[in-house]
């Protein structure tokens, strides 16, 4: 069941990002969907920010490497942007097995077709004809509250 959150300023974006860099573990992938100019990058930055713990990370868009890799405390995190990739077959060459040892966080998850991982966390970023942002979140039923309701820190 998915549960969806207004995000009215570019805080509460990040605020929602460092809720869930608290919630994941080794192993997780999440899926970061939504047009150009949502706030994927915005969450993304600010999520791999909590999880490495360094508010101060320098955080590059991996438009055109296709993956950023940082170490966290927690371990390996992947940073994937899809959005130039080729087909799912191009993603051995950037080490997605590799990769899903740690947390993986990946932007434009179509691109991944049907590599998408089933338990993944997914998080659509939107942007309503009166400019406010909302969040749609599906997955991870054993570690968000039954309500759906997420409580940004």
């Amino acid at each position: 069941m998915a549960s969806t959150h207004l995000l009215h300023t570019e805080d509460a974006t990040q605020d929602l990002a460092r809720y869930f860099a608290k919630l994941a573990r080794v192993g997780d992938v999440i899926l970061l969907s939504g047009p150009l100019g949502a706030g994927k990058s915005v969450f993304a930055r600010a999520f791999l920010r909590a999880v490495c713990q360094n508010p101060a990370l320098e955080v590059p868009s991996p438009t055109y490497t296709l993956v950023q890799t940082y170490q966290a405390p927690i371990g390996a995190l992947s940073h994937f942007d899809l959005w130039r990739l080729g087909g799912p077959d191009e993603l051995e060459e950037l080490g997605w097995d590799e990769a899903r040892e740690g947390i993986v966080l990946v932007e434009w998850p179509e691109r991944l077709e049907d590599l998408a991982p089933q338990d993944a966390l997914q998080l659509t970023l939107t942007v309503g004809a009166d400019g406010v942002r909302s969040l749609s979140v599906e997955g991870w039923q054993d570690r968000l509250p039954a309500t759906g309701a997420v409580q940004a820190p």
